[in-house]
């Protein structure tokens, strides 16, 4: 029986995905062992074989309909194609506070202008002449029409979507049949940002095949593009992981096509990060006496290279000087300071020196922070400032090359980043031991208001925050009214249960009454403690983004051996998408694991 599902899978999938019979019958054995523990490949080499259908293209621009009009000066205006597409992206976005901003609707007119015709660009002089009105109601009608969808017509896109992820969404790496992360190519848009970034409201182009490298095996079906098209390059280089390639315009840098993050080469890479930041644990003493040592060296670049050790240590800060190509945000990390990002305070009790941060750090975040530093730190922040304009780099004789290879030196694998990743592993770890031991965690609730605890800790260090949810206020007015309600019915269940006491002397009847009213009360008073405990987590991490160190700095085997110690299930915790990424630990980790 399961011979003859293996073979009917087998003929489904190839007429689906166009795959050869020899490479999905291999990927079968995927089901039969753990990927990561396979042997790995030397010399830098990722693969042997390796086929997919590349990437999944955005469907062309559709027309607007002839009733649909854009009014410049009070006038209906017929844009060209081109102009068109651009000025509906604009139009979707008018709800968004995106199109107030100055820097927004400059950069898009300037881009708009681009795409027009002459006659277009002599007409269209003044954005705020410019009426998107109709085309944004039109934007409107369809997302309302695609919310009241019935069953049968979302079932209808869902079975659509669901080929469109068979044929594209996978790829044979080896023999597995892998799952692809991003297989769809981003549709053309504006560009938002993070932050004040300052190249928002630019347009994002529609990529084009011609703009797509493509990856894959040589003995492997090489993907066709489509019709009318043709790549603008094919290669078999299995010593990377992208499956395809291309620049984007408006930050020119490279996007990928890359494995989902279950995949067994994305699980290496993430086992292989954590234990490099855990191998750092068994030398980190002997690096921060390096470097506290190397803070009085007679040699001045020595010195910023132990002052920026001792902030990325300390403060988690990133590297810096790691701007991709093109990128103009006025963005900095430790080895990229100005002397403008920091002021120091001196105090009465040189014991308490404090140094004040305040820039823009990776995405346009603000980190800003007043710490105390030991008093040689301080000094030598003072010497470093000395004869230097506010523009001046603090670090002039550091960059991020140079201290990771300093660190490299100390230990095989080391960078700043490995440092980034220890801290927040080891601090999470250790928050979650003293919680354990100095919080009530009778239940679940309290259990994982205890971790979020832990987890914000890691997220404050690493400055990792989000602006309050839109949403935020009414929800917390929402939770509070649900709060209320339960504690009137609690009331009211402990007025029933002194009442039916009063009525069961002497009755065994009314004491199995009794019973049911008690059950009654604890059930309240559990769903109340449950709710408590949700608005106190909500508010504590409403401008707290929880998911990024989880996602990128916490070694989750920590999380998954606090699970089963607290006997919490790993779902609440971990996503789905979490739980596939990190399968390989919660294969492998015990309840006594130790970062």
């Amino acid at each position: 029986q399961l011979l003859a599902l293996c073979i009917h899978l087998l003929v489904c999938m190839q007429e689906r995905l166009l795959f050869s019979p020899e490479v999905l019958f291999v990927s079968f054995l995927d089901f039969f062992f753990h990927r990561w523990e396979e042997e790995k490949y030397e010399d830098g080499i990722k693969w042997k074989f390796l086929e997919h259908k590349g990437p999944y293209f955005p469907p062309e621009y559709q027309p607007l309909p002839d009733d649909v009009k854009f009014y410049y000066n009070g006038k209906p205006v017929k844009l060209s194609l081109p102009a068109e597409e651009v000025a509906l992206f604009f139009a979707q976005m008018m709800d968004h506070e995106y199109t107030t901003k100055e820097v927004f609707r400059n950069n898009f007119f300037r881009d708009w202008r681009k795409e027009m015709t002459l006659e277009e660009r002599q007409l269209i002089m003044d954005l705020n002449k410019c009426d998107f009105g109709e085309l944004n109601a039109m934007h409107k009608q369809k997302v309302e029409a695609r919310k009241n969808l019935s069953k049968e017509e979302k079932l209808v896109n869902k079975e659509a979507n669901q080929k469109i992820v068979d044929e594209y969404g996978y790829c044979v790496l080896d023999h597995h049949r892998e799952r692809i992360g991003n297989f769809k190519i981003e549709p053309p848009g504006l560009f938002r940002g993070r932050g004040d970034h300052p190249k928002q409201g630019m347009l994002k182009k529609r990529i084009q095949p011609e703009d797509v490298i493509i990856n894959c095996s040589k003995d492997s079906r090489i993907p066709e593009p489509p019709a009318g098209h043709r790549w603008k390059e094919v290669r078999h280089d299995n010593t990377v992981t992208w499956l395809a390639s291309w620049t984007e315009n408006v930050q020119g840098s490279c996007k990928y096509v890359m494995l989902n993050a279950n995949s067994k080469l994305k699980g290496e890479k993430d086992w292989e990060k954590y234990e490099v930041a855990r191998k750092l644990k068994t030398c980190v003493d002997a690096i921060r006496a390096q470097y506290q040592e190397d803070l009085k060296s007679k040699q001045m670049g020595t010195r910023q290279r132990a002052v920026a050790l001792y902030f990325i240590d300390k403060l988690a800060l990133r590297a810096g000087n790691e701007k991709e190509e093109g990128e103009t945000a006025d963005t900095v990390g430790c080895c990229s300071l100005r002397v403008e990002h920091i002021t120091l305070h001196d105090t009465l009790d040189e014991q308490k020196c404090v140094v004040e941060f305040d820039f823009l750090g990776k995405d346009c975040i603000r980190y800003y922070n007043k710490v105390p530093v030991i008093k040689r730190v301080f000094k030598n922040l003072k010497l470093f400032m000395e004869n230097k304009q506010e523009g001046d780099d603090l670090f002039d004789r550091l960059n991020t090359q140079m201290l990771n290879k300093h660190l490299s030196s100390l230990m095989p694998g080391l960078t700043a980043k490995v440092f980034r990743t220890y801290n927040a592993s080891i601090t999470l770890q250790q928050q979650l031991k003293e919680l354990r031991n100095s919080e009530c965690l009778d239940n679940v609730a309290e259990k994982l208001l205890s971790y979020n605890r832990a987890n914000r800790a890691v997220a404050i260090l690493c400055n990792h925050q989000r602006a309050p949810p839109k949403a935020f206020e009414q929800s917390m007015a929402n939770l509070q009214a649900k709060i209320d309600s339960r504690k009137e019915q609690l009331d009211l269940a402990k007025k029933e249960l002194k009442q039916a006491k009063k009525e069961a002397k002497g009755s065994s009847d009314n004491k199995l009454v009794v019973e049911k009213k008690k059950k009654a009360v604890q059930r309240c008073e559990e769903q109340l403690l449950k709710m408590e405990v949700q608005a106190t987590d909500r508010e504590e991490n409403k401008q707290i983004a929880l998911s990024t160190s989880k996602l990128n700095y916490l070694d989750p085997r920590i999380s998954v051996a606090w699970c089963k110690n607290m006997e919490v299930q790993l779902d609440k915790i971990y996503n789905k998408t979490l739980r596939d990424k990190f399968a390989w630990a919660i294969d492998m980790t015990e309840h006594d694991f130790v970062f």
